[in-house]
Order: structure tokens, then sequence, then C-alpha cells
């Protein structure tokens, strides 16, 4: 057999061993957004006949004040979840890599709300925020109206997803913590260095490629909170939740108008794939494994 013929089979066989993967990439992925792109030009209420409509569903959204509204909602949302919960996750992983006794119960105790059903979290933290029978409201003794307020209905929404989800993010900081060869700590420790300057200095260089894992994915994530915001405030008071993934469920399920949002849907793919370019571009030049 010549070395071309072989180098043929080889990739023959690589891709076959590729093909379920992509068959599920293809099924799953592509032709979903296919199907969403395809009817975000046409008029449908799920149950009547499709109305060929062209980019007027385009323009109609882009100029909605309710959309830009949601959008900028989004936007402070994830501003206000996932810098608090990189740094939260990384000081719990900092903390869980030092040998702590029951480091492992602690461990599982973090995961736990991430593993949990949103939906199921979201109903009760909805109690525990509840104005009246809440527990909170209980422990004050007074009415909390937090939920109601449309100053602090946001970010409690947001602390039920940082609550939620910083046990996530935890776990790859510690993977991360704890692929550090030890010698390079222990070195730095022996030289004279403070536990502060080997975290800087040593840790955190080699933790770029997590971070920018965690980052990408936990911008990605809030992007598409529902649950929480469903079971929380239902985006209220006033719109102050209507986080983008809520108001495209509504517009497709209570309103009726599946192809305004598709357009939603396929905005918020842009804005997702565009934040993760820009992540991958500002990860990409300052990722090093050499140590600063």
């Amino acid at each position: 057999m010549s070395k071309r013929a072989s180098r043929t089979r080889h990739a023959l066989i690589g891709y076959a061993f590729l093909s379920p993967a992509l068959i599920g990439v293809l099924i799953f992925m592509v032709v979903p957004i296919g199907v969403i792109m395809w009817v975000s030009l046409y008029r449908w209420d799920l149950i009547g006949d499709t109305r060929y409509v062209g980019l007027a569903n385009v323009t109609n959204v882009l100029s909605d004040p309710a959309f830009l509204s949601s959008l900028r909602t989004t936007v402070l949302f994830v501003l206000l979840v996932v810098p608090i919960q990189i740094i939260l996750g990384l000081l719990l992983a900092n903390l869980l890599t030092k040998g702590v006794r029951g480091t492992v119960v602690y461990r599982t105790l973090i995961v736990i709300p991430w593993i949990a059903p949103p939906l199921a979290l979201g109903v009760v933290w909805s109690w525990i925020f509840a104005p009246t029978g809440g527990l909170l409201s209980a422990l004050a003794g007074t009415r909390l109206e937090i939920l109601v307020s449309p100053t602090w209905a946001l970010p409690a929404a947001a602390f039920v997803v940082v609550w939620s989800n910083v046990g996530y993010t935890a776990l790859f900081f510690i993977a991360g913590l704890l692929a550090i060869p030890r010698e390079l700590t222990e070195a730095a420790t022996v030289d004279g260095a403070s536990s502060s300057q080997v975290f800087w200095h040593i840790k955190m260089p080699l933790l770029r490629p997590t971070f920018f894992f965690v980052s990408v994915t936990s911008v990605i994530s809030v992007f598409n909170v529902f649950d929480q915001i469903y079971a929380l405030t239902k985006g209220g008071p006033s719109g102050s939740t209507e986080v983008l993934a809520y108001l495209i469920y509504k517009e497709a399920f209570e309103t009726g108008n599946v192809g305004r949002a598709a357009v939603m849907a396929c905005v918020m793919m842009l804005l997702l794939m565009g934040l993760t370019l820009a992540q991958n571009l500002y990860f990409r030049k300052r990722t090093t494994y050499e140590l600063v």
C-alpha cells in the first residue's frame, strides 16, 4: 500500500470514529439553527399557516423598545453575575485545594445547587424572598419587598444565579489548581515568596486557560438564564428582570409570534458568537505557560 493510500485510509477511519459526534452536532445544532433562521422570515403562531414577511420581523424587533430594554437588562444581568461568580469560584477553589479536613464534603456541597433543577431552586428562592410568608421577611420581622422592587429584583435574581452556578465555576478552578505542578509552588516558597505572591505570579498565569473556559461558558450560561427568572419574577416588576431568554419565551408562547422570537434568538446567537470571539482573542494573546 502506498503512503498516500495509507494516509487516506487512516483519515477515513478517523472520520468514521468521529461520525457519531458529527451527526449529533448536525442534528442538534446545525439543523435547529437553520430552522430558526428560516422561521425568522415568517409570521407564525405555532398553530395556523406560515406567512412570509421577509425581513419585516428583523426590522420590527431591532426597533422595538421592549427588545432593546430587554437587551440592556440582559447585559446588566451578565455584568452582575459573571464577575462575581468567577471571583467567588476562584476563592472557593483556592480554599478547597489547601488540604483542609472535609474538603471532599465541601466540594460536594458547593456543586449540589448547580446539579439541582434550576426551576425547583427558583421556586424555593421565590418563597425565601416572598414579602408575605417569606423566610427573609419572617427573619427580619418586617415585610421585605425584594422581588416586587424594580431596584432590587434584578440583583436578587443575580444572587440566586451566582449561588446556583458558583460550584460549577469552582469545580473547574479546582481542577486547574490541582494541575499546577507542586514543584513550582514549593520552589517559590523556598525562595521566600509569600502565599499571595505564589498565587498572583505562579498560579494565576497558569490558570489563564481555565479562566478562558470558565468565562466563555459563564457568559453563555447567564445569557440563557430562563428558569430562575420564570420562577422568581416572570420578567417583572415593570420588565426590570425581563432578560432576553424570557422575552423570547414570552414572544413565542404567550404572544404567539414565533417569527419575532426567532429573530431575537438569532440576535442572541450573534451576540454570543461575538463575545466568545472577543474573549478568545483576549486570552489567546495573554495565555502563557511561562511564569511572570
